[in-house]
């Protein structure tokens, strides 16, 4: 049943749009709200389980779909880990497929990955969900050596980040030593790097990649290496991967 002050609030707003411009703004002048504790004491609300139960049901049943299965437990670690070895390597392989051009080399930020370690076994699409939260979008930056060595000395101050197609030593906090395809950085030469958005957007203090254009077509860092695993999948082949001396610390 509809209560006549109901009515009376719907006629009155109805003849205000009619008595009106079409066009209307209208601004917030204040919010309310009540803070709630949420415990394991409070009771399960039957009727909203009974409601949300159709759609967990088709998440949890996405969630648990098998992407891939790894030989190895992965771990994340720096300066080298087989976790961010394994990302690294599908960032640049889907990079340079996903944008059908030749890629250098791939760069991750170490926070990006939300999970200490994959177990040995299947990968599910909810495990790359925990690994990878983040919308993060899969970019690419042509550097020239100059601006790849402030980029490496960058990632050599925080101890070393996840990479592919390059090596490195970290010395003083600096990088040297680096190859790139197992060539040595030369200055004057153009490289193109696959990386983030949120680090190329200046994101963990790299401010100074944001003068560098980049090529973005929206493609997900997560759907790569959702895409990646899948394709190992299809070829046979499960997900492994070793410490190859990538970022190593100088002597």
């Amino acid at each position: 049943m509809i209560r006549k002050s109901s009515i009376g609030f719907l006629v009155g707003l109805i003849t205000l749009f009619f008595s009106q411009s079409c066009t209307f703004v209208y601004q917030t002048k204040s919010v309310q709200y009540k803070g709630y504790q949420i415990s394991k004491d409070i009771k399960e609300d039957s009727l909203l389980t009974a409601l949300i139960s159709p759609y967990a049901k088709v998440v949890n049943q996405g969630m648990n779909e098998v992407l891939a299965n790894s030989e190895i437990e992965l771990v994340k670690k720096s300066p080298e880990g087989t976790l961010g070895n394994v990302l690294a390597d599908a960032m640049l392989f889907m990079g340079s497929k996903n944008y059908k051009t030749p890629v250098d080399a791939a760069i991750i930020n170490s926070g990006g990955i939300r999970l200490n370690s994959l177990p040995a076994g299947d990968i599910t699409l909810g495990k790359v969900f925990e690994v990878l939260p983040f919308d993060n979008v899969l970019i690419l930056q042509k550097m020239s050596g100059t601006q790849l060595q402030e980029f490496l000395n960058h990632i050599a101050s925080r101890g070393g980040w996840p990479c592919a197609g390059m090596s490195m030593q970290i010395k003083n906090k600096k990088a040297v030593n680096v190859k790139i395809g197992g060539v040595n950085l030369s200055e004057s030469s153009i490289y193109t790097i696959t990386t983030l958005d949120y680090i190329a957007n200046g994101g963990d203090d790299c401010v100074f990649l944001k003068v560098i254009p980049q090529v973005n077509n929206g493609y997900l860092f997560r759907d790569a290496i959702i895409d990646y695993f899948k394709w190992q999948t299809k070829e046979g082949k499960k997900i492994t991967a070793q410490i190859e001396k990538r970022i190593t610390n100088a002597e």
